[in-house]
């Protein structure tokens, strides 16, 4: 007698991948209203749990997902994480991202990318960390000597801690050398955060344990 754990394997198995993926966002596209600055997150997540042949074989999905909709705009499977370079111009094609503000880790942070994202008329945010190492020490440049830097601090208390975020924003750029290889760069962006402990909750918890 068959399973129907058997039978939902078959079926599956029998399914092209890559055509029920291109069946699925245009299913996504039909119903889903993506409203101007829909900010949208591409980014990669390993799947170890997954099998193939009874064997465990993990697998890479790089997934862009709408915010405001909750939901997943599209995924393309790649072989590892290094692939993801490749695989976001792949998904930025199969997606509606116009008036959409596109973020991506340093992963993603590619002068490709960037373009393909402008090209669909939309905004990108990339981190930047020593993959691109010119790009990343220019960046130190700028807010080490620059002076026209904005920032913003927000404070946040609970949990026996004081929280302290600073965001210094630079849009007038001395430092950087390679800004006309970035389409549309506008500015750039540095998130400080620093925690203080407050000790005399502390005390008060461990003197409550003892």
């Amino acid at each position: 007698m068959v399973s129907p754990d058997d039978t939902f394997n078959r079926v599956f198995s029998s399914i092209d991948s890559e055509q029920f993926e291109v069946c699925f966002i245009d299913w996504v596209s039909d119903w889903i209203d993506l409203t101007g600055g829909e900010i949208i997150p591409i980014d990669g997540k390993t799947l170890r749990g997954a099998k193939s042949n009874g064997k465990k074989s993990p697998f890479h999905m790089v997934s862009a997902w709408a915010s405001k909709n909750n939901m997943v705009l599209g995924q393309v499977k790649v072989n590892e994480k290094s692939n993801e370079i490749t695989a976001i111009p792949k998904l930025l094609e199969l997606i509606t991202i116009k008036g959409c503000i596109i973020t991506i880790d340093a992963m993603g942070c590619q002068e490709n990318i960037a373009r393909a994202i402008i090209k669909q008329e939309a905004d990108y945010i990339l981190a930047v960390k020593d993959n691109q190492k010119q790009l990343h020490q220019d960046v130190q440049d700028e807010f080490g000597f620059g002076k026209n830097i904005e920032k913003y601090t927000h404070q946040d208390l609970g949990h026996g801690r004081i929280e302290t975020r600073t965001c210094s924003v630079i849009t007038d750029f001395k430092f950087i050398q390679q800004d006309t290889k970035w389409d549309a760069l506008q500015s750039i962006i540095k998130i400080e955060l620093k925690t203080l402990i407050n000790q005399q909750k502390q005390l008060h918890d461990i003197t409550s344990q003892v």
